[in-house]
């Protein structure tokens, strides 16, 4: 087994494994940096073969981590008289069940604001790196860093329930969703434009959240934008990998199967009448979806319903996209008005945006600067080399 599949497979087994461990011994922290080690060790020990039930050998392992802990505890007597009663056993079986999704709604705990339960499930969940998250959220490393860590410390002691009713938690639950996608569609480091191994994750745990909340039309949308979205991903890059954009690519090679799905799942949850941020996203992807080119798309439309997600949400990100929409039908000095005063903490894509726009009213030195500033602000290599070919292009001679 390669690293790279090795890898794979932990990110696979550790929701599943933390799952399993969190809800038989009750608290969260506790059970996630048990398994945390366990999956260091793992990393080491299944180099050269893999144990016959990898689950089952990363709940074990993390199990003795954690009872160890609890009797190494003088102080924690109550988890002693726990851990005298507990019986670890080498072959331990595996969960019969898959628990991403319960660890989902684990995370998503009632002592937490949702500032914090995303972030510390986008962790546990999806194995996302504390950069990953930031970059998510526009905001520091060293700030994400504190509320994971806020988010954990508020958890330490209490004992992991569900609640009652699930559905008060969705609108974390879809959150966490939904960033998983966007950081595995886009992602925000490496090499490599895209991470189908998270965005693929995230329409897995999407299709399961939506066969368990049927009626809910929120988490319709967001399951019909991942597919809406990801129907585009084959056209996204070149054979090299080199970035593609919306334009300029092959709207043969989209999966219309995907499309097909989605906008079958859209039309139903927009007959429903109760219209959501999730649904409006999904609005805008099948305006892309359905439209022959670029040029054919119904811009008016995009714009109108972004319009509506900007007021609905306030998010800046909105107002960004909304700007690109208004540029292709009121023109690009339109589109840069309503950038001005927007703020989205040295974002690359601001920049890229404003680049954009500033070639299309023909300044090629505003757009030249602006290119080169996106450049420089974005970790992932297949979007600084677009972006410095086209600083290239429209600052040459």
């Amino acid at each position: 087994m390669t690293t790279a599949e090795l890898e794979g497979l932990l990110r696979e087994l550790a929701p599943q494994a933390l799952a399993a461990v969190a809800r038989r011994y009750g608290d969260f922290s506790d059970a996630e940096d048990a398994v945390q080690e366990a999956l260091a060790t793992a990393a080491v020990e299944w180099q050269d073969a893999l144990p016959e039930r990898p689950l089952g050998w990363l709940v074990t392992v993390a199990s003795r981590r954690l009872v160890d802990e609890y009797r190494r505890n003088d102080a924690r007597r109550r988890r002693e008289d726990l851990a005298a009663s507990l019986s670890i056993h080498p072959d331990q079986p595996a969960p019969a069940s898959d628990d991403s999704l319960l660890l989902l709604f684990l995370c998503c705990n009632d002592a937490l604001s949702p500032a914090l339960a995303v972030p510390l499930t986008l962790r546990a969940v999806a194995g996302l790196t504390t950069r990953e998250i930031a970059a998510a959220y526009l905001v520091p490393v060293a700030t994400m860093a504190q509320r994971i860590s806020r988010a954990k410390a508020a958890l330490r002691g209490r004992r992991v329930e569900m609640p009652a009713d699930s559905r008060q938690r969705l609108r974390p639950v879809c959150e966490v969703l939904y960033v998983l996608f966007t950081e595995g569609y886009t992602s925000s480091s490496g090499p490599d434009l895209a991470r189908v191994d998270l965005s693929g994750e995230a329409i897995r745990l999407a299709r399961m959240l939506q066969a368990a909340f049927p009626d809910e039309p929120e988490v319709a949308g967001l399951l019909a934008l991942m597919l809406l979205t990801d129907a585009r991903r084959p056209a996204r890059t070149a054979p090299d990998g080199a970035l593609v954009p919306l334009a300029e690519q092959d709207r043969s090679l989209w999966d219309r199967r995907l499309v097909a799905e989605g906008m079958v799942l859209l039309n139903r949850t927009l007959a429903t009448g109760r219209i959501g941020e999730y649904q409006l996203l999904a609005s805008v992807a099948a305006l892309h979806d359905e439209a022959p080119s670029a040029e054919e798309t119904r811009w008016d439309q995009v714009a109108a319903v972004y319009a509506r997600l900007e007021a609905l949400t306030g998010n800046p990100v909105v107002r960004l996209n909304r700007a690109v929409a208004v540029a292709m039908v009121e023109g690009p000095v339109a589109g840069l008005a309503l950038l001005d005063g927007l703020e989205l903490r040295d974002s690359h894509r601001l920049h890229a945006v404003r680049a954009h726009l500033h070639e299309q009213a023909g300044d090629r030195s505003a757009a030249a600067e602006g290119y080169a500033a996106a450049a420089a602000r974005t970790d992932n290599a297949r979007e600084r080399d677009y972006l410095v070919a086209c600083a290239a292009r429209v600052g040459g001679h």
